[in-house]
C-alpha cells in the first residue's frame, strides 16, 4: 500500500488520531519526525510494546523518522493509564538500569543510518532533570486546566477507585512536555502510542499550540485483543517479554506457534512485515489444511526473527523440531535445551552414583517417563514401551527394563523423552 495510513487501517492498528486528514497530508507531503515513548517501569519491553515498535519501524519504512523515547524521568514518576492503584516507585538506581536495557531493545527495532529518516534515542531525564519546579510551574503548568485534566479518562478511573496521587495526576504534564522538548530539538510533530494513552498524547499536542501556535498530530494504535476480549502480552508465567534474559527465544518462538487459528490472520497483520496478499495467502492455505499450522509456524519465524535475529530463531526452531522427532537432539546447543525443558512437562532427578562406573544406575526409561508426567504411571510407562510408543532422545525404547546410559545425557544432563509423536518430556539429572 502507497498510504501508509491506508495501511495501518488495514491492519487494524489505527485506534484514533487528530485530525485524520491532516495527518494524512502531512504523511504524504514529505518526511516527519514521530516520536513514541517507552516507560521503564520493569527491566524490559513486552509484547504490547511490541505493536508500537512495529508501527514504528513501519513508519520509517515508509520514509519517516522515528524517534524512540525512553522515560527516564517519567519512569520515577508513573504512568496511571491503565492502573487501578498507585504505582510503587523504583529506586533510581534501578530506573537508570532499566532505561539502558529498554534503549538497547528499542533501538533494536529502528534503522540509523537511513539518511534523512534516519532514527533517533532520547531520554527525557536529559531536559528534565535540571528544570526547577517554578520553570516547569510557570512555563508548563500555567498551560493546563486542572478540569480538563481531571477529566481524562485515566484520571477519572483512578479517582472512582479511591483517588490518585499528585505524582501520577502531573504525569500528562510530563509527557507533554517531551512532546515539545522534542518539537522545539528535532522538528517533531507528531506522537505515536496506544489508544489508553490518548489523554497524555493530546495533552502534548495542546501543549505546543498553546506555547508554539504550531500544529502537531497525535496517532494512537488500537488494543490488541484475543478472540476472548483479553489482552495480549499476559500468560500464566507472566509477561510475553522481548528481552531473552526475562524469557527465552524458545519460549518466545511456543508462544507465536501455539495461538490458536482463529488468531492468526490479525496477528499476522499486526506483528508481520507480509503483504495483505501474503496474509491472505497463508490464511487460506491454513483454512486447507489446518493441521499444519502454516499461519502460526509463518507468524512465529517472523516475530521470533524480528524480535531475537534470524541465527537465533534458526535453533529454536531446529531445537522444537528434534524434540518431536524431526532433526538431531545432539545439535541442540545447551541454553536452548535447557529453554525448552522449561516449556515441556519436566522432572529433576537427583542421582548420587557415578555415571561412568559400577556404583550406580539411572532409573529406568519406564520411571523416567512417569516422573515427568507424560504418562500415568510406571505401568502405564511400560505398557507404552512395550507397544512401541516410547522413545529416548528420539530412539525407539523396546526393553520394557531399560535404562539410559552415561552416553545418552545430552550435555551431560538432559534426557528426552517421548510417548508416541507429540507428548515429549525432559529429565535432568543432578549429581547427588
Amino acid at each position: 500500500m502507497d498510504d501508509i495510513i491506508d495501511e495501518l487501517s488495514w491492519r487494524g492498528l489505527l485506534a484514533v488520531s487528530t485530525d485524520i486528514d491532516e495527518l494524512r497530508q502531512a504523511l504524504n507531503s514529505g518526511p516527519v519526525t514521530i516520536y513514541c515513548g517507552f516507560d521503564p517501569t520493569a527491566p524490559g519491553l513486552h509484547v504490547g510494546n511490541l505493536v508500537q515498535l512495529v508501527t514504528l519501524r513501519r513508519l520509517q519504512l515508509a520514509g519517516h523518522r522515528p524517534i524512540g523515547l525512553v522515560g527516564g524521568a517519567t519512569g520515577l514518576i508513573g504512568d496511571p493509564s491503565g492502573k487501578s492503584a498507585e504505582r510503587v516507585l523504583n529506586p533510581r538506581e534501578t530506573v537508570a538500569q532499566w532505561v539502558e536495557q529498554i534503549r538497547g531493545e528499542v533501538s533494536r527495532f529502528l534503522d540509523f543510518d537511513a539518511g534523512e529518516s534516519s532514527a533517533l534515542i532520547a531520554s527525557n531525564l536529559d531536559w528534565t532533570e535540571a528544570m526547577p519546579v517554578l520553570e516547569f510551574l510557570r512555563d508548563i503548568g500555567k498551560h493546563f486546566s486542572v478540569n480538563r485534566m481531571l477529566d481524562r479518562e485515566s484520571v477519572k478511573a483512578r479517582l472512582e477507585a479511591g483517588g490518585i496521587s499528585y505524582t501520577e495526576f502531573s504525569y500528562q504534564l510530563l509527557q507533554a512536555m517531551d512532546f515539545l522538548e522534542l518539537y522545539r530539538r528535532y522538528g517533531c510533530t507528531a506522537q505515536l502510542g496506544g489508544s489508553d494513552q490518548w489523554g497524555n498524547l493530546v495533552a502534548g499536542v495542546d501543549l505546543i499550540r498553546r506555547v508554539e501556535g504550531a500544529s502537531v498530530h497525535a496517532l494512537a494504535t488500537s488494543l490488541i485483543t484475543k478472540p476472548d476480549g483479553t489482552k495480549y502480552g499476559k500468560t500464566e508465567g507472566g509477561a510475553i517479554w522481548l528481552s531473552a534474559d526475562l524469557m527465552s527465544p524458545y519460549a518466545f518462538y511456543q508462544f507465536w506457534l501455539n495461538v490458536s487459528d482463529a488468531e492468526v490472520p490479525g496477528l499476522l497483520k499486526v506483528f508481520s512485515f507480509k503483504t495483505p496478499q501474503e496474509i491472505e495467502a497463508l490464511a487460506a492455505e491454513g483454512a486447507e489444511r489446518p493441521a499444519a499450522r502454516l499461519g502460526q509456524r509463518a507468524l512465529a519465524e517472523e516475530v521470533t526473527t524480528l524480535v531475537h535475529g534470524a541465527d537465533e530463531c534458526r535453533r529454536v526452531i531446529a531445537a522444537s523440531q528434534a524434540l518431536f522427532g524431526q532433526g538431531e537432539l545432539t545439535e541442540v546447543d545447551e541454553r536452548t535445551l535447557e529453554a525448552a525443558k522449561a516449556e515441556i512437562p519436566s522432572a529433576d532427578v537427583t542421582f548420587s552414583g557415578r555415571l561412568n562406573g559400577a556404583e550406580g544406575h539411572l532409573p529406568s526409561v519406564a520411571d523416567l517417563m512417569a516422573e515427568t508426567g507424560i504418562v500415568t504411571s510406571k505401568s502405564d510407562a511400560r505398557r507404552t514401551i512395550a507397544g512401541g510408543g516410547a522413545y529416548l532422545n528420539n530412539k525407539k525404547v523396546t526393553d520394557v527394563d531399560a535404562a539410559p546410559a552415561a552416553g545418552d545425557l545430552l550435555h551431560g544432563r538432559f534426557l528426552i523423552l517421548r510417548r508416541g509423536k507429540r507428548t515429549v518430556g525432559a529429565v535432568e539429572i543432578i549429581p547427588g
